[in-house]
């Protein structure tokens, strides 16, 4: 599940994406329409469009498909109107959640959040009730394939990130979001595997959640959100004992 950028959650994501990659792709590719309907089709001038083209890379979206969405969305065809909303709330055992979301038609994607959160001990509240518990930076995760930690670190630093960490099964290289794509471009044209690359709200500080009821709604309240078509990521600041 999205949370803190944990291996657990990277992995969580991407198996999923193995599952339901059309999901996965559908979801991206609304992202991309709105991206280059607001700034358009070139990403050397619209910074947004390639910071999610290195997202869809990362879930290993096929390059024609990325073209074909860029191409209907800045051509006639593109129809569709997305509108990005975000919706913040508390989960159960007073966990943040920020919802982040692209709905056609906002009634219904605000119905099914509330929804989701009363079902499962949480509630909804108003905007800037937790965003002030995280921050928004780039999350690039480098698969630890040989990689000598040293000099991946001098290679981050180097190519503009701003901090480095090591992980049980990877790398992680933090960045301002206005950095992460062409980060990403220059680690990758090193050599190194990037396993996951997007822009993340990180929390502050963590909850541990004890109660098994409150852990199992949790769970089902960030499934939930995420099945749901409209909702691009879910962020939230739990630590699951249950996560990996």
């Amino acid at each position: 599940m999205s949370g803190h950028s944990k291996w657990s959650n990277i992995k969580h994501r991407k198996e999923k994406s193995d599952t339901q990659k059309a999901k996965i792709f559908t979801k991206i590719g609304r992202e991309i329409t709105v991206i280059v309907k607001s700034g358009g089709a070139d990403p050397d001038v619209n910074s947004k469009l390639k910071d999610v083209i290195a997202k869809a890379r990362s879930n290993n979206m096929p390059g024609e498909n990325i073209a074909r969405c860029i191409k209907k969305a800045s051509g006639s065809m593109a129809a569709d109107n997305y509108e990005e909303n975000i919706y913040e709330g508390y989960g159960p055992g007073g966990v943040a959640v920020i919802v982040e979301t692209l709905t056609d038609n906002r009634n219904r994607t605000a119905g099914d959040v509330r929804h989701y959160f009363d079902k499962y001990g949480g509630n909804l509240g108003q905007t800037g009730c937790v965003t002030f518990m995280f921050d928004k930076r780039g999350v690039i995760a480098v698969e630890d394939d040989n990689v000598d930690e040293d000099t991946l670190m001098v290679d981050a630093l180097d190519a503009g990130a701003d901090d480095f960490s090591a992980e049980d099964e990877y790398f992680e290289i933090l960045t301002s979001p206005e950095a992460i794509s062409g980060v990403c471009e220059k680690i990758e044209k090193i050599g190194y595997k990037v396993a996951s690359a997007e822009i993340m709200q990180i929390p502050q500080t963590t909850v541990k959640l004890t109660s098994e009821d409150d852990i199992k709604n949790m769970n089902k309240l960030i499934d939930r959100l995420e099945d749901n078509d409209d909702v691009q990521s879910v962020f939230h600041n739990c630590e699951l004992d249950d996560e990996e």
